[in-house]
């Protein structure tokens, strides 16, 4: 399915968040980096790369990696990633065994891709094995939003309005699903409640404009001392 919405992938997000999707990634890229000064970052669920290149733009001297399971997207990554892969090294994989050694990474960010894993508590473990202990987690994702009507307006327009407009340029079912998908989401007490409970630490979270995503921000916890 995201293979096959690849070639309009970036169109229709841009189109459909009236181009949020591009602060929403720029904002959180400054806010997980902020007073880390990370060496090696890990983008899981990469897609197109977006978030990546966000990523290098706000820590230009880290080594980063995006990885996907989809080829169609990470070709499209490639192309456009500005310097090419000795600026980002694009991985093709599954976020659920994540191919790098424990504690590989200083900061690992994933956006709007944690909704897509078939099991949140396994994916969530194998991010923390993979962060070195202090390391951070961010999590960018669609939420639930607050209050009630705004719930009822955004739930219309992501079953009615999103996927009526995905149909036109591309393939509708691949939204209908995007739309299912928030629907079943956890709001983002519950998903920092999930976070708690796969060991991370430090958990807190903000609501970006619309209040439809929210930023999570999670650490692994230091190694105890002897």
């Amino acid at each position: 399915m995201f293979g096959s919405i690849a070639p309009r992938y970036d169109f229709l997000n841009h189109l459909l968040s009236l181009n949020m999707d591009k602060l929403w990634r720029a904002h959180a890229a400054r806010v997980a980096t902020r007073g880390l000064a990370p060496k090696r970052i890990l983008d899981v669920a990469c897609g197109t790369g977006d978030m990546a290149i966000e990523l290098r733009r706000s820590a230009p001297n880290a080594h980063i990696v995006g990885l996907d399971f989809t080829h169609e997207m990470l070709a499209i990554a490639k192309d456009k990633t500005p310097g090419g892969e000795a600026v980002i090294r694009w991985v093709e994989g599954d976020g659920l065994r994540l191919p790098f050694e424990d504690g590989s990474f200083d900061l690992l960010t994933i956006a709007f891709g944690l909704r897509n894993m078939e099991n949140l508590r396994a994916g969530l473990t194998e991010m923390r094995r993979v962060l070195r202990p202090g390391g951070r987690l961010a999590i960018l994702e669609f939420t639930q939003p607050e209050p009630q009507f705004l719930r009822w307006f955004v739930h219309f327009a992501f079953v009615h309005a999103l996927p009526a407009v995905a149909n036109f340029f591309s393939r509708g079912e691949a939204y209908r699903y995007l739309a299912d998908s928030i629907r079943a989401w956890p709001d983002r007490r519950a998903l920092a409640a999930r976070l708690r409970q796969c060991g991370f630490r430090s958990v807190r979270h903000e609501l970006l404009h619309f209040r439809v995503a929210a930023l999570h921000c999670a650490s692994r916890e230091e190694r105890p001392r002897r």
